[in-house]
């Protein structure tokens, strides 16, 4: 049987506060006890700061719900999440100096400091585990919710896509309504597997909404509707416990860039353009270098190793050089670790018959040319650390697009060549969303959002991911 999406939200939020109470009753009992009885006098009468304990519990529970960080909309949000968590524990402890001030009461620094600390980075992991446990029901099929389109096909067709592709935006396409044309009879489009009905002028709202029992409405295109048509819909929704969106049909925009405006009564999305200067400071640059250089001594053992076993398995250069393309197509030579058997580029065109890479990219997933030490070597991405050394010089970032071949350029279009503006990367968007098994559509979008949408932010959460992504070995051959 299944769910409907006000119920889920309710079970949901009622286990996140549950685990809340679990969460701060722990983190301040620790600090209490590692205060007052590990590090105070056994003789110390500590009842009143066991009731002050106790008043900051309940006040630090009362702000977590007062900011709404139990909202499933919230652990939908990414990092507005953990904002929302941090707000509302920054205002329980600055409500707390007030507190102290009025009163003239001077608790100990040493318990408050060790309480924050402690709530707030258990608060944090606690929601990094909801998240990551609500993403793996959604992908399930539980937590969705069911939405229904009010405009174009071809606008549906895209949403449809882009939900079945990220499980953990929680929507599920369930029908599309078009109210200024007919449908033909059973009408459906088909998208990843998913056959999604068509309804046209011969239903009304009441019979759209009925498709499937849907919960959200997403609107692609006021025009279908008109000023007055979108007021009535919201009317109409309001006694129905159905989410009302509106979809402006801009898509691989990422947040930062979006401000909501209102002008004349109406809201405005403003789109902020690309930061492309700001991903060539000299911020960004010393970043790059520093880390680069912390990796290359950190792994050094590694590497150093890996050198030996290939000079000890098979004859030929230890490093092998490779010619791309970097930031306004100028080129570089990258270093890698060489996988394959001296002389491997010139058998590539015997190969070319068994390629399995996409567009433009020649891939083998059993390349007879890789050594049995290469295998190992481009599994664990061993091969690709002397990449760094290219960080160093300042030919590539540590995170970026992909750094492309000169006969992968030749093909680019207008639109593809705008991967170009930024330096390539060491690891990005493509290196943690499934790096060789990614089709060429999906990894020229992937860098192109990386490009059009660039932050220091997003660079770390790369960063972060590619590490997982490499111990799990995923995608890589």
């Amino acid at each position: 049987m299944t769910v409907g999406r006000s119920v889920w939200e309710r079970r949901l939020t009622r286990s996140i506060l549950l685990t809340d109470f679990i969460v701060l009753a722990l983190a301040i009992g620790l600090a209490h006890v590692l205060r007052y009885r590990t590090l105070s006098a056994p003789d110390v009468d500590d009842f009143g700061y066991r009731v002050f304990s106790v008043v900051l519990f309940g006040a630090w529970m009362v702000a977590l719900v007062t900011f709404r960080t139990h909202e499933p909309k919230v652990l939908d949000a990414g990092s507005r999440q953990y904002q929302a968590v941090a707000r509302a524990s920054f205002a329980v402890f600055g409500w707390l100096a007030i507190a102290t001030l009025m009163f003239k009461w001077n608790p100990s620094r040493g318990f408050i400091i060790m309480a924050f600390a402690f709530g707030i980075s258990i608060l944090f992991i606690e929601r990094r585990l909801w998240r990551t446990w609500v993403n793996r029901s959604r992908r399930q099929g539980r937590y969705l919710s069911k939405v229904l389109v009010i405009g174009g096909v071809r606008s549906a067709k895209t949403m449809t896509l882009r939900f079945s592709e990220d499980a953990g935006s929680g929507f599920r396409v369930a029908g599309v309504w078009v109210p200024d044309r007919v449908a033909a009879p059973d009408e459906r489009f088909h998208v990843a597997d998913t056959a999604v009905p068509v309804m046209g002028t011969e239903s009304d709202l009441g019979q759209a909404l009925g498709c499937d029992s849907v919960d959200t409405v997403v609107v692609t295109d006021t025009e279908h509707l008109g000023h007055d048509g979108m007021r009535e819909l919201a009317w109409a929704l309001e006694d129905r416990d159905v989410n009302l969106l509106v979809a402006p049909n801009v898509v691989d925009v990422a947040g930062p860039r979006i401000h909501l405006e209102a002008h004349g009564n109406m809201p405005l999305i403003y789109l902020s353009g690309p930061s492309y200067s700001r991903a060539r400071t000299v911020r960004r640059a010393l970043f790059d270098r520093t880390f680069a250089a912390l990796v290359l001594l950190a792994s050094s053992p590694v590497w150093l190793a890996a050198m030996l076993a290939i000079k000890l398995t098979s004859r030929g250069p230890v490093f092998y050089r490779s010619e791309r393309i970097g930031t306004h197509g100028v080129p570089f030579q990258m270093l890698k670790l060489r996988t394959m058997v001296h002389g491997a580029d010139q058998q590539r065109e015997e190969l070319e018959h068994h390629n399995e890479g996409a567009g433009p990219l020649f891939k083998l997933r059993d390349d007879p040319r890789v050594t049995k030490v290469g295998r190992i070597l481009r599994r664990y991405s061993i091969d690709e650390i002397p990449q760094f050394f290219n960080v160093l010089r300042g030919d590539m970032s540590v995170v970026g697009p992909r750094p492309p071949l000169r006969a992968e350029v030749d093909l680019y279009d207008e639109h593809t060549h705008r991967r170009l503006l930024v330096k390539q990367g060491v690891t990005g968007l493509w290196q943690v969303s499934g790096r060789s098994d990614l089709s060429w559509e999906d990894s020229v979008r992937l860098d192109l959002d990386y490009v059009e949408n660039w932050t220091m932010l997003r660079d770390i959460q790369i960063i972060i991911r590619t590490a997982r992504a490499v111990l799990a070995s995923k995608g890589a051959y």
